[in-house]
């Protein structure tokens, strides 16, 4: 209490509302976002030989690995685009989306322990994790505009820059809120059904191959490419290769619909985290 006005200095008050976000607060709590955030990335690599080489060495490998599968053996079109470039550009963006869900999927579990002796926003740790990732992404997409602008300057490819390169801030920005979005969905009913979190690494793999990480849109059958379309990560693949590579195109429809679904999930996410949020102390 304030000695000199006779008031209370912090007031902490139930929430009223499902969808209620107190952005000030969490404001207030940018230093413990910046904690967390230091601790995600020192934690992780502290015991780690090559620490965060692996940054590099994982879209490196998995590169690779995909350019020698889906274009060597499987001759799948990459539409005039380097193997290396098309398969890095989807495997760089896949990779930010799905860490965010895995790591956001599993808040209330993995902090049970703070949760249950501090007070702090608890949406917090998601949003923590949404950043550190970005961190991780800032990197690897660091070894994509080299490799790319190797191509751009010293090669004859067919590779070069459209209007969709403008829309990179927003393609980021709703890879981060959509991860965060199915994350913390995720993590308020693994608080409860405890095998979601099992399920979550084949789901992850699953969703991988409905999303074009390593073959473009035009190539999916026609039977299937609606429902591929559809997949809110597939419209910021192809709108990410399309802006910088120069490759395919903009698809307006799906591109809407997953801005849509950005929001939709994330509206959901809020709603579920904040009545978890209430009683999740009971069950975790």
């Amino acid at each position: 209490m304030d000695k000199n006005n006779n008031e209370w200095s912090l007031i902490i008050k139930p929430k009223y509302g499902l969808l209620d976000v107190n952005l000030k607060e969490i404001w207030r709590y940018r230093d413990l976002v910046a904690l967390l955030v230091k601790r995600d990335f020192i934690a992780f690599y502290k015991q780690t030989i090559l620490g965060p080489l692996w940054f590099l060495i994982q879209p490196v490998m998995t590169t690779a690995v995909y350019v020698f599968l889906f274009n060597t053996v499987a001759k799948i079109s990459t539409e005039g685009a380097p193997p290396i470039l098309f398969q890095l550009a989807g495997i760089t963006c896949w990779m930010y989306f799905s860490e965010a869900l895995v790591k956001t999927s599993d808040t209330f579990i993995a902090n049970a322990n703070i949760f249950g002796k501090v007070y702090f926003p608890r949406i917090i740790i998601p949003i923590s994790i949404i950043l550190s990732s970005m961190i991780k992404l800032g990197v690897q997409l660091l070894l994509f505009f080299c490799i790319w602008a190797y191509f751009m300057l010293f090669t004859d490819a067919n590779v070069h820059l459209t209007w969709a390169a403008w829309l990179f801030p927003a393609l980021v920005l709703i890879m981060a809120l959509q991860g965060l979005g199915l994350g913390i969905i995720i993590s308020s009913l693994t608080s409860k059904y405890r095998d979601l979190r099992f399920l979550l690494t084949y789901g992850i793999q699953l969703l991988q191959f409905t999303t074009t990480v390593a073959y473009p849109l035009s190539e999916a059958p026609n039977a299937v490419k609606p429902y591929i379309g559809y997949n809110p990560v597939t419209s910021i693949l192809e709108t990410f290769r399309f802006g910088f590579l120069g490759t395919g195109q903009f698809y307006y429809s799906y591109f809407i619909y997953s801005i849509i679904m950005t929001i939709i999930l994330l509206v959901i996410g809020i709603i579920m985290f904040n009545r978890v949020e209430k009683t999740f102390m009971d069950t975790v």
